[in-house]
């Protein structure tokens, strides 16, 4: 998905997450709005069966949009997941630099599903 693509996904229902490291969102910045979930756990968090699942991962229908730094992580790891049986997972082409670069960091921020999910989470 193009940088430009990204509110349009926000406004279907899309799930956007953030898989770079602190580390990398320190220095280049966040992504306000989006779930920040490390590669490495994604699988588990994703997946509507797994018992460690997020609570907007309600099927396997869901769209996820993941970003990373420059999209080459997260173009591998939507890959993966798919392979996985996640139908809708894609990444946004050029990832967190390409979405700074189109003015498109604050797209997420105001999706009211990705609201309710970031307040569960810093509820627990």
């Amino acid at each position: 998905m193009a940088a430009t693509d990204l509110s349009a996904a926000v406004l279907r229902g899309a799930v956007v997450v953030d898989i770079r490291p602190q580390s990398a969102r320190a220095v280049e910045g966040t992504l306000p709005g989006a779930l920040a979930i490390e590669p490495a756990l994604l699988a588990d968090r994703l997946d509507s069966s797994a018992p460690t699942r997020l609570a907007l991962a309600v099927d396997q229908d869901v769209e996820w949009v993941l970003v990373s730094s420059d999209g080459s992580v997260s173009a591998r790891v939507a890959t993966a997941l798919q392979q996985l049986g996640l139908r809708n997972v894609v990444d946004v082409a050029g990832g967190y630099r390409a979405l700074r670069a189109e003015g498109g960091v604050g797209a997420v921020s105001s999706a009211q599903h990705l609201r309710r999910e970031a307040r569960s989470i810093s509820a627990h």
